[in-house]
Order: C-alpha cells, then structure tokens, then sequence
C-alpha cells in the first residue's frame, strides 16, 4: 500500500507551525459531523491533532463519513489556527486544514471505547490490551517506564557498575515463595526454576571479582496476587563488594534522587531517614510505615502509667507480660458513628473493643475517663502532650498484636480524615530486622529476609546458641527502603564466610548434606576467596507505579497477568499436547 508518511506525530503541531503543509498518521479516536463539517480527533502514542473536512471537499468527505473509531489512516493538509481553542490538549490551538485523506485499515467495533476514563473491565481491558495500551494515560505509564530504564542505565554506567545478565533457567532452591518449575527433556526427571531473584548468581559475581554489578531483570515467584504483586516482575539488582550498609544507601539514594528528578522533575530530599525494626513496630506498628500521616501520630506505650491500674484489661495485660498503648488524635472532631466504625474494625483483629477518652478545655470525658485516675490522667496529658481538642485510642493485651493493630488504626484514622498527602513522597531506611523468625507449623527456625544475610557483627557469637530466645533476638545486617507505607527495596550485607553461612544452614534445619545438595555451589565459591559484599534490588514496578500515581503495578506493566495468575489476552497458561507432555516425560494425572 502506498501512503504520504508522516511528518510530525499528533503531539507536535503548534501555532509556529502555521501554513505548513504536514502529514499525519494515526487512530481515529473520536469524529464529529456538524452538518457537513467533519472534525475528526487523531490519536497516535505522542497526543491527539484535530483533522478539519469541510462539506466542499466531496471526495474527502465521502472518505470521511465511511470511517469509524479506531480506523487507521493518513492525512495531509495545512496546519491552521482553530477558531475553538481547547485549552485541554498541547495542540489545543490548531488544527489541519485536510485536503488528503487515506484508510490504511479499518477496525471492528470495539469492545470498549478507547479514552482515558475507560468504562470497562479489568478483564476486558486485559483481554484486549492492545487497545487498552492506545490509552494516553497507559501510554504515558509506559512511556515513564522508558525514562526510569535509560535513567538507571546512564546512572550505573557513571558509578561504573557493569551490567550482566544472569540465567533465567537455574536451580530450584526453595527457600521463601514457590519456585516456578521447568521440566528439562535431556535428563529426564529434573527441572530448572525461574529465578526469585538473581541472589545466588549475584554473590558468585562477587566472588568472580565483578565488584559492581547491576541488572534490570526478571524475577518470578508463584504467589497469590494482589495490587503491588505479578507472578513475573523487574527489579533494579545491584551488588557491591568491599562495602558496608552505608555504601548501599549512599547509592540507592542517589539513583532514587536520579530517577524521581529525570522521571518527574521532583528533587527529593536525601540522606532518607533511618528506623531500626524495632522502633517501626514500636512506634508505627508496621515494619512498612507511611512517613506521610499529618499530626504526628504514633503509637505510644502506657504500661509504666498504668502500672496501679485496676481496670480490669489494663490490670490483665500487664500481669501477661502484655502492652497497654494508644494513639491520639489531635484538633479532629470524632463522631460516635466513626468512633463505633474504628471499635468494628479492630475487632476483626481479635479484640472485644477499642477504649478511648476525649480531652477537650482540660476536661476528660469518654467510656474510659472514669477508670483512669488523677495522677493518670496528669501522666496522660504529658505524654500525648494534650493541649486541645483530642481523642486517645487504647488497646491493651500481646505487645505485638496491639502494635500492629494501632499501626493499622493509624493508617484508617488517616484515609478517614485525609491526613495523608497524596501528592508527597517520603523515604525512610528499616534496618536491624530479625536475622530469623520461628515457624511454629514447621517447627523450625527460617530466614527473615533470607539466608544469604549476615547477622550485625555483635550478634554473631548467638549463632552458636541453642536458646531460642537469643537465636530470635539476633539483629540482621539487611534494610528495606520504604516509601509511602511500602517496600520499595530490600537488601543486605551478605554472608560471605563458608563456616557461617553452614551454621545459618543448620539453623534453619538443613543438614550438611542438604545445604550442600541445594547450596553446594556457593558453599564452594565462599571456600576461594569470597570478599565482603551487599547490595539491593529496587522494585522497578512499584517505582513506576508510584511516578505515575497508580498504585496497582499491573497499571505500568505491558502485559500483566490478572489476579488469577493468567494472561487473559494470549489465553496462557494453556494445555499442551501429548506429544510435549510425553517428550518431558510427563503425565497429567488430575485436572484439578
């Protein structure tokens, strides 16, 4: 087919290209007939120009008149001023004057109208993705995605890190999230994993001597879904040798400033604020807290107050070891309807009912005014430092279980008055995590993060206990950036030591024999000179995410999968024939 190229795209045009003659190529995204006058708005990935026929032009016009949305075609006239600006879209101030006009293919009636605010469902619009991706808002997503991608390319290539890619099809180690598995037709039998991450392979290029290595890669775990999680997913890997924590910040902050500056033209502030584990559940109750939340609202401990107290659940907790904590809320006035809406929802947490009190013109009042004591409520209005209108939120019973349930009150105390700036972005390191929890279904130690992490240096000795309570209380070298109320990155000082890391092995209840048949190759590596190393790995979805202002990541990918794990467009997964299956060496044995 022959046809005029283009000469500008539909995001180019504007009044200093007055009486040029141009070439336009594109989708018909919407068309108007006013009584002989056609507009017609072409949409290609760079914005929308509006075409012009006007009723003289009758060959022009009957082409018109044939096309409908979604039609491609190609248009060639001059670029004139429009008599009604729209103030709405960059070429809002012209349009052309079209004096060719070509349909280059024409297109079904479409199952959704291609436009921003798009009516249709998630599954139609992942069915058709192709014409969900002719969106501006979705290609603007994709087209932020690119700047983020040449952004950490040109940052690492100035820090001098060398890019390497790393297998795809690797060993399964199970450790964390499933493995996604792939039958291997030479050796019958095995199979090959997709990789979590490149943990493994990582350390070996540190070993290697490959002391900066970074990759924009793939990783893939077999997990249920949810908005900030796909089976496939890209992460920003980097790995240093010779380091310590504060090297790994320095960088990661730097490219964050990077990116956020090149992506959106927003200077972030850095060095970003550093929280241990600790100080997170005991002041946030999240490990994940969002910095954002007007009115300094935090999690404040009360046992020492309430030590007399004869109120019952404050008297129970604390002879059980427990935490009495609350949070107050300051110059909001709170209904006993919302009041009633907070008591339902920490219920779903396990607690009869939420206690609180109001203090307002030095007065208190509220179901849990009367329990409370002079001295109490003079130790009360110092430590939530109440010098207005406030109302204080307590719950008492496990330490645990009461932080994170007020860290959750927080964040709904939050949605519910909108004391969160949407359009803000704050940073904040977690350091010091657990080295290990405890499965109590397993009945045995696992990693936290995961088992290539150090311990902090003053806990290593602990490695050699056999009391549960130290082995617990050992601090790991690892940290999480966290932004908005979610991790943003993960990282760690590895382990980097043979005889370590087979103790940790042990730990965690892998024989000698197991480590070395899951583990043996980096068990190996560590035993010919491994050096110091640590590194992290950004999520890139979520960084994306957080730039366009959506917080569902399958938004900024190309081809998501949906919350069932499939790809609606492409019908995958999908059966394979027999012959496949008998060439693996594979039998079904039940479709469920």
């Amino acid at each position: 087919m022959n046809y005029n190229k283009r000469t500008h795209t539909c995001g180019d045009l504007r009044l200093s290209n007055l009486n040029n003659e141009v070439t336009l190529n594109g989708w018909v995204a919407k068309k108007r007939d006013l009584g002989g006058l056609i507009f017609i708005d072409l949409r290609d990935r760079y914005g929308v120009t509006q075409l012009k026929i006007t009723p003289d032009k009758k060959q022009l016009h009957d082409i018109a008149s044939k096309l409908g949305l979604e039609f491609v075609i190609s248009s060639k006239g001059m670029v004139i001023k429009r008599e009604s600006i729209n103030p709405n879209i960059p070429t809002g101030e012209i349009e052309i004057d079209v004096n060719e006009l070509q349909i280059l293919n024409e297109s079904l009636p479409t199952p959704f109208i291609v436009e921003d605010d798009v009516k249709a469902s998630e599954e139609l619009r992942f069915q058709y993705r192709y014409l969900d991706l002719r969106r501006q808002k979705m290609a603007q997503n994709l087209i932020t995605r690119n700047k983020v991608f040449q952004t950490v390319h040109k940052f690492f290539e100035k820090e001098g890190f060398i890019e390497i890619e790393t297998p795809i099809l690797m060993k399964s180690t199970p450790e964390g999230a499933r493995d996604y598995l792939v039958p291997s037709r030479i050796h019958k039998g095995k199979f090959f994993a997709l990789p979590q991450s490149p943990q493994t392979y990582k350390q070996i290029l540190m070993v290697a001597g490959m002391d900066k290595y970074v990759q924009i890669c793939k990783c893939f775990r077999d997990e249920d879904l949810r908005a900030d999680r796909q089976p496939e997913f890209t992460q920003i890997d980097l790995e240093m040798s010779f380091v310590d924590q504060d090297d790994v910040f320095k960088v990661t902050e730097n490219l964050m400033y990077n990116i956020w500056k090149d992506a959106s033209g927003i200077e972030i502030q850095t060095p970003f604020p550093k929280y241990t584990y600790d100080d997170c559940i005991k002041y946030f109750g999240t490990d994940k807290p969002d910095l954002r939340v007007k009115g300094e609202i935090k999690l404040h401990h009360l046992n020492k107050i309430f030590t007399n107290s004869e109120f019952a659940p404050f008297k129970d907790a604390l002879t059980n070891n427990g935490s009495i904590s609350g949070i107050s809320v300051k110059d909001i006035q709170i209904s006993r309807k919302v009041i009633d809406e907070l008591t339902e929802f920490v219920k779903k947490s396990g607690f009869g009912g939420l206690g609180y009190f109001k203090f307002s013109n030095n007065e208190f009042s509220g179901p849990l005014a009367k329990f409370l004591s002079d001295t109490e409520k003079e130790s009360l209005i110092g430590e939530f430092e109440l010098n207005s209108d406030s109302t204080v939120f307590i719950l008492s019973g496990d330490y645990k279980k009461v932080c994170e349930t007020l860290g959750s009150l927080r964040l709904k105390i939050a949605e519910t008055f909108q004391l969160i700036n949407e359009s803000d972005d704050k940073f904040l390191w977690v350091t010091d995590f657990p080295l290990f929890a405890f499965d109590e279904e397993e009945g045995r130690y696992v990693g936290e993060h995961h088992v290539f992490t150090s311990p902090k240096p003053e806990f290593e000795h602990l490695l050699d206990s056999d009391k549960k309570e130290e082995i617990l209380s050992i601090r790991a070298n690892c940290y999480d950036l966290v932004l908005n109320g979610q991790e943003l990155a993960s990282g760690s000082i590895r382990i980097h030591n043979y005889e370590m890391q087979k103790k940790v092995f042990n730990l965690i209840g892998l024989s000698d024999e197991e480590a070395r048949q899951k583990f043996g190759f980096i068990l190996d590596a560590f035993r010919y000179g491994a050096p110091p190393h640590g590194g992290i790995a950004p999520g890139l979805d979520r960084i994306v995410a957080r730039l366009c202002g959506v917080k569902d990541i399958r938004e900024v990918i190309a081809f998501p999968k949906s919350t069932s794990t499939a790809s609606l467009m492409d019908e995958s997964p999908s059966i394979v024939s027999d012959k496949q299956l008998k060439e693996l060496s594979i039998k079904i044995t039940s479709e469920k």
